[in-house]
């Protein structure tokens, strides 16, 4: 294994940790103060390519191999966990179902928007009831013929057949302000994991598609969480990805790629609070002496860049397998797996570290600790993750 970054790869590091420097990171405080999509931001990533980072340039992708797109998204994790989190669903969920499993229509006219920037995206799988438990969603999507009647009784005006959708999902990063999702929903109710489908879904557009409001979470600010309600919403048959049914694999593929840049965002957050508190250490003086001449110190911040370091092995070995195309379930749930549990472990120490200081709002660590935390839990729990890792241990 070769672990030199190439002279693309060190260049994309340079440019977005650049950018991070200079525009996320002074603004970061108050995107987790107010909470607010920060859509200027986006407008100056795509600008610089980074919201179709790993897409072929002609749907105006950025061309780049996964190992960049790991490198760039932990990078833009460390200004800003909550824009990493756009960036994440946006891109590896959203973008990803579309190059994966959508036709060249589909691609040239929804993938190519969200390449540019000029559209956001997210991923509608969750439910209330229905999180880790997949099949278990409520969501339908019934087929009807285009000359059939709306709820009034008065023929809706359409173009061809198309899907009635009703239910409601939950926890979908981007939804408030996505203006392409991803929608799952079962078009065979009595098929299980066979009976889910998916559909490119436009919330200008379609009529029936309600957001209920965000959620006020603890950490990831700036990363709208929406609860969506779909009511009688009709959805071209156009736009389904692929065949009838084929949603729960789609689903768990694009999950399996996901796992990889929420290992991306773990590094880059585990970063800043390495960063941060090293430099405290430094600062900070008691007993005549800065605190970094502390063994008890060193030993924490020792501790704190190896399990970065390691994470990012785990990290570029899944993106490695992922680029190869060969099996990569086991290595992506690994390396998602350790990242957040390290990113939140590593936080809490330069939370230590800073000492009461770290308890307050006057020094980032106690953000890192929060947006640290949501690694453990979304795109696959801690304890799902060991339970797939587990299978395919036990497979091999």
């Amino acid at each position: 294994m070769d672990f030199t970054l190439s002279g693309e790869q060190r260049q994309i590091r340079d440019t977005v940790a650049s950018f991070v420097d200079e525009e996320v990171v002074p603004r970061a405080a108050e995107i987790d103060e107010t909470d607010e999509f920060p859509a200027d931001l986006i407008d100056e990533m795509a600008d610089l390519g980074l919201m179709g980072m790993p897409f072929p340039v002609e749907y105006e992708g950025a061309g780049l191999d996964y190992h960049s797109y790991a490198i760039g998204l932990s990078e833009i994790a460390r200004g800003s966990g909550g824009l990493g989190t756009v960036v994440a669903a946006h891109t590896s969920l959203a973008g990803n179902m579309l190059y994966e499993f959508g036709d060249e229509r589909q691609k040239e006219t929804y993938l190519t928007a969200l390449n540019t920037g000029e559209d956001i995206g997210a991923f509608a799988l969750s439910e209330a009831e229905a999180g880790s438990d997949v099949p278990a969603m409520s969501t339908t999507a019934e087929r009807e013929a285009g000359d059939a009647s709306d709820r009034s009784g008065v023929a809706a005006e359409r173009d061809g057949d198309g899907y009635r959708v009703n239910g409601g999902k939950l926890w979908i990063s981007n939804g408030s302000v996505a203006d392409t999702v991803t929608l799952f929903a079962k078009t065979d109710p009595d098929a299980g994991r066979k009976g889910i489908s998916s559909f490119v879904v436009r919330p200008e557009e379609d009529d029936g598609f309600i957001v209920e409001g965000t959620e006020d979470k603890l950490g990831d600010k700036g990363c709208p969480t929406a609860e969506l309600r779909f009511d009688d919403m009709w959805v071209p048959a156009e736009r389904r990805l692929g065949e009838e049914g084929d949603g729960f694999v789609q689903a768990l593929k694009t999950l399996n790629g996901g796992r990889i840049t929420i290992a991306a965002r773990s590094v880059g957050i585990a970063r800043a609070a390495l960063d941060e508190a090293a430099d405290y250490a430094q600062e900070r003086e008691q007993f005549n002496g800065p605190i970094a001449d502390f063994q008890a110190i060193q030993h924490k911040l020792a501790d704190m860049d190896t399990k970065i370091r390691a994470a990012e092995l785990l990290m570029h070995e899944a993106a490695d397998l992922k680029m190869r195309d060969e099996d990569y379930i086991k290595e992506a749930a690994q390396a998602k797996l350790y990242a957040s549990e390290i990113s939140r472990e590593v936080a809490n120490e330069g939370i230590q570290i800073h000492g009461g200081y770290g308890y307050t709002k006057d020094f980032p660590a106690e953000r890192f600790y929060r947006d640290a935390k949501l690694n453990e839990i979304y795109e696959g729990t801690s304890e799902v993750l060991r339970n797939t890792i587990a299978q395919q241990l036990l497979d091999e």
